[in-house]
């Protein structure tokens, strides 16, 4: 089959590599659509402990089921599923409490398991076991169910972040998931969704599926602005949603009095913060993380997009290839779009 291979940093070469073989209990999946996540680019530029060169990267895909080991139940040939990130092990104390994403081994599609930038992909006894692959109704493109993936994510984080009726969210970052948390917040009962962005591209888009503001903080300062609009109280709940150190700082200053803080987007390994815990301690508020998502979550982000409540296409700017998946890896990391989607079959 043909696949992008992850030969070395900043080398990836679209190749003939063997086809995947399947076990008992395990099934093969060709792949329809894989988009382009943020982490891709990260490991392309500066690798992960987890992912062994020569390796296949891909974590936010779908297609449709080719074959099926004889001890598999739950799939047959036809099925069109969706396929996220993060694979519990299904064994450790976390897992079965149901935080498979705070697994301590942290097995996911396109770290330890071969990820979906090719034509085929296998899926293991553990994945169809215990991961995030769950079927996709007819009526909901593959494009759309690769996008699955990041809205769980985003499920993920706006329930952790515990966001009630009538309250006031902002999201630091105007890229695909900060976007992504806005239609999210709002359904979760935010009364008023602030967005915030270096470059005011991105911003046109964010009210174009919700933003109730927008803020340009290469324009303006966020957090007075932000303190302006909610009449000096600061926000219920703030999301950071980028990788900037100086969104962290700013998130606990803008946030209200006993608000909560959820730092989404993860920084550069090694970064360190210089935070005023006072603001915390004062303030009381909540900060806490969110790392990926759980089955659960996927299984719902198929639900809210096949119900037609989120509409996904929207956030898909580009289509490539797999030959051009080079390409595809420039243009995300430019910003220039929103999601970039590779399809290996080109369809």
């Amino acid at each position: 089959m043909k696949a992008a291979v992850l030969e070395a940093l900043d080398k990836l070469v679209v190749k003939e590599v063997e086809d995947p073989v399947i076990g008992p209990d395990d099934a093969l999946v060709k792949v329809r659509a894989c988009a382009v996540c943020g982490s891709d680019v990260r490991i392309f530029h500066h690798g992960n402990n987890r992912v062994k060169p020569p390796a296949i990267l891909g974590h936010e895909s779908s297609g449709e089921i080719v074959a099926v080991g004889e001890r598999v139940t739950g799939f047959k040939v036809g099925d069109r599923v969706a396929i996220g990130a993060d694979v519990p092990c299904g064994d450790c104390a976390v897992c079965k409490a149901g935080y498979g994403n705070n697994c301590q081994i942290n097995y996911a599609m396109g770290y330890q398991f071969q990820g979906s930038f090719a034509e085929y992909v296998p899926l293991n006894k553990t994945m169809l076991a215990y991961g995030p692959v769950h079927k996709i109704p007819n009526n909901m493109s593959f494009e759309e169910g690769a996008l699955a993936e990041p809205l769980a994510c985003v499920l993920n984080a706006v329930e952790f972040a515990g966001i009630k009726l009538g309250d006031t969210g902002v999201i630091m970052g105007a890229g695909p998931i900060g976007c992504m948390i806005i239609p999210v917040a709002l359904m979760s009962g935010a009364q008023k969704v602030i967005v915030i962005n270096r470059s005011p591209g991105r911003l046109d888009f964010a009210k174009k599926v919700g933003a109730d503001v927008v803020i340009c903080s290469s324009e303006e300062d966020q957090v007075a602005r932000v303190l302006e609009e909610t009449g000096g109280l600061g926000a219920d709940v703030v999301f950071t949603a980028n990788p900037s150190p100086q969104s962290h700082i700013d998130a606990l200053a803008m946030a209200r009095n006993r608000g909560r803080v959820n730092l989404f987007g993860g920084l550069p390994a090694g970064t360190k913060v210089e935070m005023d815990t006072n603001l915390i301690h004062y303030k009381e508020l909540i900060v806490t993380g969110a790392h990926g998502s759980v089955p659960r979550h996927h299984l719902q982000a198929i639900g809210l997009i096949a119900s037609g409540k989120l509409d996904m296409k929207a956030f898909v700017s580009h289509r490539f290839p797999l030959d051009d998946v080079n390409e595809a890896f420039r243009l995300a990391e430019s910003k220039e779009g929103l999601r970039v989607v590779v399809k290996p079959w080109g369809e």
